[in-house]
C-alpha cells in the first residue's frame, strides 16, 4: 500500500565516528563523515506502525550503523502542478490503488 519511497545517498556522523586510515604508522581522517543511505517514506497514520515494524524486521543487524527511524507528522501535501492540497494532492491517479480497483 505504500506508493512512494525516496532513497538518497548521504554522508553523516554518528556512533561509528567516521573511518580512520593509517599511513606510515600514523592515523588520520580526511573526512569524518560516513556514507549512509537515507530512506524517506510518507504514509498515512494507520500505516506508520506496520512500516516501522517492517523496517525493523528487514534492516536490523544488531550492529552499530543499523540506523534510526524518525517519525515526523506531515502538516500538508500540495501538488505543485495543480495546486491541490490534502488528500486530493496525495492521491496518485493511475497508481497502484487505481490499477487494483479496475481489475476487480
Amino acid at each position: 500500500g505504500i506508493r512512494g519511497v525516496t532513497v538518497s545517498d548521504v554522508r553523516g556522523l554518528g556512533a561509528q565516528g567516521g573511518a580512520l586510515e593509517r599511513h606510515a604508522g600514523s592515523e588520520f581522517s580526511e573526512d569524518k563523515f560516513v556514507t549512509k543511505i537515507k530512506m524517506e517514506v510518507v504514509v498515512s497514520a494507520d500505516q506508520v506502525e506496520l512500516v516501522i515494524d517492517t523496517v525493523l524486521e528487514e534492516a536490523r543487524t544488531g550492529e552499530i550503523g543499523d540506523g534510526k527511524i524518525f517519525v515526523i507528522p506531515v502538516a500538508d501535501v500540495i501538488r505543485v502542478r495543480t495546486g491541490e492540497r490534502g488528500l486530493q494532492a496525495e492521491r496518485m491517479v493511475g497508481g497502484r490503488a487505481d490499477i487494483l480497483s479496475s481489475t476487480t
